[in-house]
């Protein structure tokens, strides 16, 4: 099921888009979820993407030994930052998500909430996906507020006519035979 979930397409969108905000390629340009699993596995070009991001770097020290568990560490720091960014839990990853290519859909999800919440963070660079609302406050003056009392909407109790006589909302239907 979760095969059938991956979208090559935003794979591609997400390959272009971590290119333009970091100014290099991806380790492994080919196309596929193992492909796109091994370029960020060690969690090193997440952690570059999260700073990058950022107006002051969220991680300080990434690691860049080949050891499974320092690998793991990066992703969780990647995983930490994103909350201090602004992303809620649910646009979130797994750890093994990612490094044990359990839920790539999932990891891909997460890199365009990164995206759309990098914009409202103040990141004026490429972006994919959504653009999140701002606040659109609008004040009215009272001649205003007072002509829209006077108008009728279509929603006000207007029905062309159309009537509930001949319901039957509650009795049985007779049948003889």
């Amino acid at each position: 099921k979760l095969d059938a979930k991956y979208n090559i397409e935003q794979e591609k969108q997400c390959r272009e888009w971590i290119e333009a905000v970091l100014g290099e390629d991806l380790p492994d340009q080919e196309v596929g979820k193992n492909h796109f699993q091994a370029c960020l596995k060690d969690g090193t070009i997440l952690c570059q993407l999260i700073n990058a991001l950022s107006p002051t770097p969220l991680i300080s020290k990434i690691n860049n030994q080949k050891m499974a568990f320092k690998q793991m560490e990066n992703i969780e720091k990647f995983l930490t930052a994103c909350k201090k960014f602004g992303l809620q839990d649910g646009d979130l990853f797994q750890t093994a998500d990612l490094y044990e290519c359990q839920n790539m859909s999932q990891v891909i999800g997460t890199l365009y909430a990164l995206s759309s919440v990098a914009s409202t963070n103040g990141y004026q660079g490429p972006s994919i996906g959504v653009k999140i609302s701002e606040e659109n406050v609008r004040e009215f003056d009272e001649a205003t507020l007072n002509a829209g009392k006077s108008v009728l909407g279509g929603q006000m109790g207007w029905t062309q006519g159309a009537t509930q006589s001949g319901m039957n909302i509650g009795n049985c239907r007779h049948i003889v035979d």
